[in-house]
């Protein structure tokens, strides 16, 4: 039997992996009447960051691919921690990322009439009991997994009694911890989730949608499943944290006597030299070590949108990755490597110089400007050409030039010619430096008027082209060089005693405040993409004005003399 899918025309078929053949599987017997219906559901108590991207893509892009829906929802279930700020945040983020609920945006909060009514029920039944065990006392009567938990004193209170406290919780009468209402399983499962774990908690706190209707708010392990019951959901996929969980979540649509869905779960997407953890990504902003929820050295997906990342590079890196049953830790290199790739076919390119050194040719006529012809994109010949001024006086980058040249340094020195992109051949003929300091501030050149365009007029060759800006022309730019933001592979792993915040690298970003810019980007709007020619790749920030124009690197291009020099320093 064939499996339906609706993939675009032209798009290649996706690889295998398990929760796809579990679809197909279920699709060939008929499971869910033919539907795949899934969902992605984030807590919304943070920004959402590249491990939700995955479960993003991969809900949504199931869906799509065998011709299903995707719901976003919202378990919004703590009002302690939830804000509106954190869901106007996911809704932009999933959007950017090129995905679409249409119709389909619930929130969890939309079913609390529905989870208190089925806890009343479940009180009924005898699987529920008010219980006035503290925390501390709950976590002690738990036992571990090594020793059977102990039944709470509360525990065999009669129905009458249970629906009365319960009642009373939630008109408010008593305060927060004093009360909890648990459900009646087993004290000595081996699995910890099946001794009698807390449904309801009382929480004076308004909820950012449903105010203070509610001073009890159910547990999100007791409004998982349901949500998903009351969606119709088929496919319920959640990453490994929850599979110990999956015997609760079913023995609660058991009990209740309600629709199934099917529960998978996957291993998380972990990167190295980076945390994903919310706390800790919390911590990073409430502390100041960053800027903020988007600043672009973090992992989330605001951040990484701002840093200049596409959704394209984004969704390829997910597939490319696929989907495992066991955790592991990806290179944040590869996830560079599809950026690189994507922004290579789509950026314009540009000239900029971020460390700047001016160059005068001493033999270009005074006054005359040109305008030579550049290309925008040669993976691209659609993206055409701009103009270029030029002119006797230009700055190229201080790494550019080197008094005294170690071998294999094959740009601009003393009495060398070299190749200035889309321009002419220069030679360095002198040197000016600061009398105080040494530095040199300034160099002087000839230039060949017949080596125009940068071609060779009697077929002599250079072994460098180099990359400059006209000073008369230049537009001043702040550019932001950012880094990992930690110095170590695993910062999470705290085994050697350290904090992980020890492990920050206090070097993640270099501002660089009087680059020059060519001026085609002077008006160049907040998230334009550009390659800076022998740079990187760049993107215009956020708080970027006509006033003052800032980029971020994006990412940058692979050096091949920065390779040969770092070798050259670890012989020395």
């Amino acid at each position: 039997m064939s499996t339906p899918t609706n993939r675009d025309a032209g798009e290649p078929a996706a690889p295998s992996h398990f929760v796809r053949d579990i679809i197909r599987e279920d699709l060939a017997t008929n499971r869910f009447d033919g539907r795949v219906h899934t969902r992605f559901p984030p807590e919304p108590n943070g920004y959402l960051h590249i491990g939700h991207a995955k479960s993003i893509c991969m809900n949504f892009g199931l869906a799509k691919e065998f011709g299903g829906k995707c719901n976003l929802r919202f378990d919004d279930t703590n009002p302690s921690k939830e804000e509106t700020e954190y869901v106007e945040s996911i809704i932009e983020d999933v959007r950017w990322l090129g995905f679409d609920w249409e119709d389909r945006l619930f929130y969890a909060s939309d079913y609390f009439d529905q989870l208190y009514e089925w806890a009343v029920q479940l009180i009924k039944a005898g699987n529920a009991y008010v219980c006035d065990l503290s925390a501390d006392e709950m976590r002690e009567y738990r036992g571990t997994l090594t020793e059977p938990g102990r039944e709470s004193p509360y525990r065999n209170r009669s129905v009458e009694e249970n629906l009365e406290l319960f009642e009373r919780m939630r008109a408010g009468e008593f305060p927060d911890g004093s009360r909890t209402l648990r459900a009646k399983i087993d004290m000595s499962s081996p699995n910890l989730n099946m001794r009698d774990p807390v449904m309801y908690r009382i929480v004076h706190a308004e909820h950012h949608r449903s105010g203070n209707k509610w001073c009890i708010y159910p547990m999100y392990d007791f409004t998982h499943g349901q949500s998903d019951s009351i969606e119709g959901i088929t496919h319920s996929i959640c990453t490994l944290e929850f599979e110990d969980h999956r015997p609760l979540y079913d023995w609660y649509i058991e009990q209740l006597g309600i629709y199934h869905p099917r529960q998978i779960e996957f291993a998380r997407l972990n990167l190295d030299y980076t945390v994903l953890s919310k706390r800790k990504l919390l911590t990073l902003v409430q502390k100041g070590y960053v800027s903020g929820w988007d600043d672009p050295r973090k992992p989330t997906i605001s951040g990484i949108r701002r840093r200049g990342y596409t959704p394209e590079a984004i969704r390829n890196f997910c597939e490319r990755i696929g989907v495992a049953k066991f955790n592991g830790i990806i290179e944040y290199s590869l996830l560079e490597h599809f950026v690189r790739e994507d922004l290579n076919k789509t950026s314009l390119r540009a000239m900029a110089v971020l460390r700047p050194l001016k160059v005068v040719i001493d033999n270009y006529p005074e006054g005359q400007v040109e305008e030579l012809e550049a290309i925008n994109n040669p993976e691209d010949p659609s993206a055409g050409t701009r103009k270029v001024p030029f002119s006797r006086v230009f700055y190229i980058e201080q790494d550019d030039f080197r008094e005294d040249p170690p071998k294999q340094y094959y740009r601009l020195s003393p009495g060398r010619e070299v190749r200035l992109r889309y321009a002419y051949f220069v030679t360095c003929t002198g040197v000016v430096k600061d009398p105080a300091t040494g530095q040199v501030v300034e160099l002087h050149c000839t230039y060949d008027p017949a080596s125009k365009g940068g071609n060779s007029p009697d077929g002599r060759k250079v072994k460098s082209t180099i990359h400059w800006v006209s000073a008369a022309h230049a537009v001043e730019a702040e550019v932001r060089l950012y880094d990992k933001l930690f110095t170590c592979e695993n910062p999470n792993d705290e085994s050697d005693g350290q904090e992980w915040t020890s492990h920050l690298n206090p070097n993640s970003l270099e501002l660089i405040p009087d680059a020059k810019i060519e001026p085609c980007l002077a008006a160049a709007p907040p998230g334009s993409r550009y390659q800076f020619e022998r740079l990187g790749y760049f993107t215009v920030d956020r708080d970027s004005t006509p006033e003052k124009r800032v980029f971020n690197r994006t990412v940058q291009l692979r050096d091949t003399w920065a390779k040969i020099e770092k070798s050259q320093k670890g012989k020395r």
